[in-house]
């Protein structure tokens, strides 16, 4: 059986090289190879490009590289969770490239499997899609996305026997999976090393012929910035949960059904176990359940895609990134409920991206707008200035096209029927009159 060396962090480190493409697992803190990349920061290695979901947190993983200047790019998909990172973007230190997160997760897999490419709907037609090969295929714009391999993967692991054979926890699994097999020199960073054997062959999630270095590394409630706890207690205003209620009313039992960040979360706490529903997290978690009662965190818990400590329920189960990617575009999500920016008459979304902003993080929206069998949108009537986010058409950057299939603000549910944006209900505390005035896209009506 193979023998993989253990070295240290610093014997680690010494391994990039200057110029390196570096892949870094995690999502946000969570199964962050954090020590790796600290060690890493302690050497003098510059113009690295860094790929990776987001860049850690302030003073946490791929932000300490970041702000030291090692770091010439960044290639990922929400790099907004950082805002040292959208910092040096604005100030010319970096260049940054934005992919979405599962176009992101699909190329690092494909590179690790010795494919060149892939065609994809995801982006067609968007900014992020500006400049890049595009192709019909039976019917639809598809988008070509060369496959990504680094020349280093730091990834992360909870267990690892002496063969390399390694063993994630819950939702640390996300990007390290394919990042293990997608470069010339892998090494691991894991919480325990045991002897060959003590890890069940069918609990081996990454084998060892992927792994070059082990490194042990334990793992405390700094590392996971965020997410090392989180409180049960909320409040949330009447106009935000009228729609939440509003927007459960069209899950049924069954369901697989994806939840956005903002208000889209709060369906979540309104969800009983004798609903059915089944929901499904981008960063690899199907079954997710209620934030944990006792306030614990990602030590003990997994997180849902907005960094959350949340429960799992029973029959759940946990996978990487790619593979949860797979179940949104390959239509296996039933319904998915995000947040909007704009939604227009042609029933497409923009909620990525502002004017006057840098264009660094859309996540898996796109991949969800465009994979969701249903699509639901909440957001709020009108912005800060009384302007309606329901118009004629986005001029905001958009996510997707004709993706909408239902719009909830706290006024009104819209609904398209026959591909026309039409008025189905009213929603408590507001009038018709309210809707017509504050609404600028033309709409039928079909109220109940």
């Amino acid at each position: 059986m193979k023998k993989v060396p253990i070295i240290d962090l610093k014997a680690a480190a010494s391994m990039v090289k200057d110029g390196d493409i570096l892949l870094q697992g995690g999502f946000g803190m969570t199964g962050n190879p954090v020590h790796l990349m600290h060690a890493l920061a302690e050497t003098q290695t510059k113009n690295l490009t860094f790929i990776g979901n987001n860049t850690g947190e302030p003073g946490l993983g791929g932000d300490r590289l970041l702000t030291n200047g090692q770091l010439k790019k960044i290639i990922g998909s929400f790099f907004t969770s950082n805002p040292n990172a959208v910092k040096a973007v604005q100030a010319g230190l970096v260049e940054a490239e934005l992919i979405p997160q599962g176009t992101l997760a699909e190329a690092i897999r494909a590179g690790g499997a010795g494919i060149g490419g892939f065609y994809t709907k995801t982006s067609a037609g968007t900014k992020i899609a500006e400049g890049k090969e595009t192709k019909i295929i039976d019917g639809e714009e598809q988008v070509f996305i060369k496959s990504i391999r680094g020349n280093v993967a730091f990834i992360r692991a909870w267990r690892a026997d002496t063969a390399g054979n390694l063993q994630y926890r819950m939702t640390e699994n996300n990007f390290n999976k394919s990042m293990a097999t997608a470069a010339d020199l892998v090494i691991a960073e894991v919480e325990e090393i045991v002897p060959v054997g003590e890890i069940a062959p069918e609990n081996v999630h990454t084998q060892g012929c992927y792994i070059d270095y082990l490194v042990q590394a334990t793992l405390t409630l700094e590392d996971l910035g965020t997410s090392a706890s989180v409180s049960s207690s909320k409040k949330v205003d009447e106009l935000r949960m009228n729609m939440a209620r509003r927007a459960l009313k069209e899950l049924s039992k069954g369901d697989v059904v994806n939840l956005g960040i903002g208000i889209p979360t709060l369906v979540a706490d309104l969800i009983t176990e004798e609903d059915g529903i089944i929901l499904h997290t981008e960063n690899g978690m199907l079954g997710v359940g209620p934030v944990p009662s006792d306030g614990g965190g990602a030590m003990n818990y997994p997180v849902n895609a907005g960094k959350i400590p949340v429960t799992a329920l029973e029959g759940s189960s946990y996978f990487d990134s790619a593979d949860s990617f797979a179940m949104i575009r390959g239509g296996h999500i039933d319904v998915a409920i995000m947040g909007g920016l704009e939604i227009d008459e042609a029933g497409n979304l923009a909620n990525w991206a502002v004017p006057g902003k840098p264009l660094l993080g859309v996540g898996g929206a796109m991949d969800l707008a465009s994979g969701a069998k249903k699509l639901i949108v909440t957001l709020s009537h009108t912005d800060r200035e009384g302007n309606s986010k329901v118009v004629p058409k986005c001029t905001l950057p958009l996510t997707a096209f004709a993706c909408v299939d239902m719009c909830i603000t706290e006024l009104a549910v819209f609904k398209f029927i026959d591909g026309q944006l039409t008025l189905i209900e009213i929603l408590p505390g507001s009038t018709l009159e309210q809707v017509r005035a504050k609404t600028a896209a033309k709409f039928a009506e079909k109220l109940h």
